[in-house]
């Protein structure tokens, strides 16, 4: 991959969401919401709390969404990112 985010943003990639309820029902694609936990793959210069592979929890509806490489990221402003798990 070869992206930097620039300042105080963050190059992410969505974690997988379950397709079965905890009772077993399959779940279409559009019936999914879209997680809000992600793996961080690069970070910007100002960034220091965060790290490259650290697991993040984000606001909902947050961030630019683009595809590199046929693989879909986001980028999120650090003030959109609510904790690190």
């Amino acid at each position: 991959m070869n992206f930097k985010p620039l300042g105080k943003r963050v190059l992410v990639q969505r974690t997988e969401v379950e397709s079965k309820t905890a009772s077993g029902i399959i779940l279409v694609d559009s019936a999914k919401e879209k997680p809000n936990t992600a793996e961080v793959k690069a970070i910007g210069g100002e960034i220091t709390e965060i790290k490259v592979g650290d697991t993040i929890v984000f606001e909902q509806f947050r961030g630019t969404e683009f595809t590199l490489d046929g693989v879909d990221y986001l980028v999120l402003e650090q003030e959109n990112i609510i904790g690190v798990m």
